[in-house]
C-alpha cells in the first residue's frame, strides 16, 4: 500500500494519535470517510451544470 510497510504505518498511526488525541480521532475518521464518499459520488455524477450556467447568464 503506497510502498509503506507495517512499521511505517504503525509509526504514522501513533503520530496521528498523539497529534489529534484519542477523543477526536473517531470523529476525524468519520468525517474523512464522509468526505471520501462525497468525492466518489461527485465523480460519478454527470457534468451538466456548465451548460446550465451559460444559459442562465444569457438571460
Amino acid at each position: 500500500m503506497f510502498g509503506l510497510g507495517m512499521q511505517e504505518l504503525l509509526i504514522f498511526m501513533v503520530i496521528v494519535l498523539v497529534v489529534f488525541g484519542s477523543s477526536r480521532l473517531p470523529s476525524l475518521m468519520r468525517n474523512l470517510g464522509r468526505s471520501a464518499n462525497e468525492f466518489k459520488a461527485g465523480m460519478k455524477d454527470p457534468v451538466e451544470d456548465s451548460g446550465k450556467i451559460e444559459e442562465d447568464s444569457q438571460e
